[in-house]
C-alpha cells in the first residue's frame, strides 16, 4: 500500500520504521525540521522502549540520557520518594529520527484531506492532541502544559525527578533531568496556574532557557475519542486518547497503539475493539483524575475504584518504572 503518516512523534516514527519495509510511506510533519519538538519531558521507561526499539533495529540504550533512581513528590502536607526502577528520561527526537530514517518526510506542511486521499490508500492520523483529519470528539477532555529547556551553570535543582502536584491534583509541575546541566521543567493545570508555577520554579533556581513549547494534552480516553478510522483515515496514539490520564504519560502507550494497528493493518474494526480493550482501564483511571480535580472524590465512595488502579499500576510496575505503594496512592486520595 502507499501509506501517509501525519504527525512525525513517537507514534508516527515508529509507524514509519516498522511500515517502511514492506509498503511506501511518506511522513508529513508541520513542525519545521529544525523546530520539531514535543512538549513531553522526554521521561519513559527503558524495559518496554528497549522492545520497540529492537523491532526498529535500534538500541535504546543509546538514546537514554538520565536513569532514574528516585523521584521526590512534593505535596506541601507530604513529602515522600518513590524508588525507581527503569524510568529514564531519553533524546526522545534522536529517536524518532533514527526510527524514521530512510523515509522521505515533508516538513513544516499539513497536507489537506482530499489531496491525502486521491494519492494513499491509507492516512495515518498521528497528529496527537490536533486530531487533524479525524471527526472531532463529542467528549474531549484535555490540559493546557506548558515547558521550558534550562540548562544550568553550576549546580541543579535537584538530581533526579521531581513533581509536584496541584492542590486536588488538578495537574503538577515536573522537573526531569537531562544529564549533568540540562533539564525539562513544566507543568499542567487544569486551573491554569502552569505558566505562573513553571515561572516561579524558574526565578528561583535561575538558569538560562535554550527552548519554550507548549500546547494542550489530551486525557479523553480511547472510549471518548471514537471514530477511530474515517474513510481512508485511521488514528494512532495521542489522537485515539492513549494518554494515561494519573500521569499524562504517552509515549509508551502510543506506541503500544502503533503494535495494534500494525496486527491490524488490514481490519479497522478488529482495530477498534483491540485498543478498548488494552485501555479499559484508562476510563475509571479518568473518572478518579476528573473527581479529584471537582473536589467530588470520597475516599469511601470511590475506594473500590481506587484498588482497581493501584492493582493495575502494581501488576505494571516494570512498564511504569517505579514501585508502586499503596500508601502512596492513598497520600494521592487525600490530597
Amino acid at each position: 500500500m502507499k501509506i501517509a503518516v501525519v504527525g512525525i512523534g513517537v507514534a508516527g516514527g515508529y509507524l514509519l520504521s516498522r511500515l517502511k519495509n514492506e509498503h511506501e510511506v511518506v511522513g508529513f510533519e508541520r513542525s519545521t525540521q529544525e523546530t520539531h519538538d514535543s512538549i513531553c519531558a522526554w521521561g519513559t521507561t527503558k524495559g518496554p522502549m528497549q522492545d520497540f526499539a529492537k523491532k526498529c533495529n535500534l538500541d535504546f540504550n543509546d538514546y537514554v540520557i538520565h536513569d532514574g533512581k528516585n523521584m521526590y513528590v512534593d505535596m506541601n502536607s507530604e513529602k515522600f520518594n518513590i524508588k525507581l526502577s527503569g524510568l529514564c528520561t531519553y533524546d526522545k527526537i534522536g529517536l524518532i529520527k533514527d526510527m524514521s530514517s530512510g523515509c522521505k518526510i515533508y516538513y513544516n506542511t499539513t497536507p489537506k484531506l482530499e489531496d491525502l486521499e486521491s494519492e494513499f490508500d491509507l492516512i495515518i492520523d498521528a497528529t496527537g492532541f490536533y486530531r487533524t483529519y479525524l471527526p472531532k470528539p463529542a467528549r474531549d477532555f484535555y490540559l493546557p502544559t506548558y515547558q521550558y529547556k534550562v540548562e544550568y551553570e553550576d549546580q541543579v535543582p535537584f538530581d533526579d525527578f521531581y513533581l509536584k502536584p496541584f492542590p486536588s491534583i488538578t495537574g503538577y509541575f515536573w522537573y526531569f533531568p537531562l544529564g549533568k546541566k540540562l533539564a525539562h521543567i513544566g507543568a499542567g493545570d487544569k486551573n491554569r496556574k502552569h505558566v505562573e508555577v513553571t515561572d516561579a520554579f524558574f526565578k528561583k533556581y535561575g538558569g538560562k532557557i535554550i527552548k519554550t513549547v507548549g500546547r494542550p494534552i489530551r486525557l479523553a480516553t480511547p472510549d471518548m475519542c471514537e471514530p477511530f478510522y474515517h474513510g481512508k483515515v485511521v488514528g494512532v496514539g495521542e489522537s485515539i486518547g492513549t494518554v494515561y490520564p494519573l500521569l499524562g504519560e504517552g509515549i509508551i502507550p502510543s506506541m503500544t497503539c502503533a503494535d495494534i494497528f500494525m496486527e491490524n493493518l488490514h481490519d479497522k474494526e478488529r482495530y477498534r475493539k483491540q485498543v478498548l480493550e488494552k485501555f479499559a482501564i484508562y476510563p475509571k483511571v479518568l473518572a478518579f483524575v476528573r473527581n479529584k480535580m471537582d473536589s467530588k472524590f470520597g475516599m469511601m465512595r470511590h475506594f473500590a475504584d481506587l484498588i482497581s488502579i493501584y492493582r493495575y499500576m502494581k501488576k505494571n510496575e516494570k512498564r511504569f518504572g517505579m514501585e508502586i505503594r499503596i500508601s502512596d496512592m492513598m497520600k494521592v486520595a487525600r490530597a
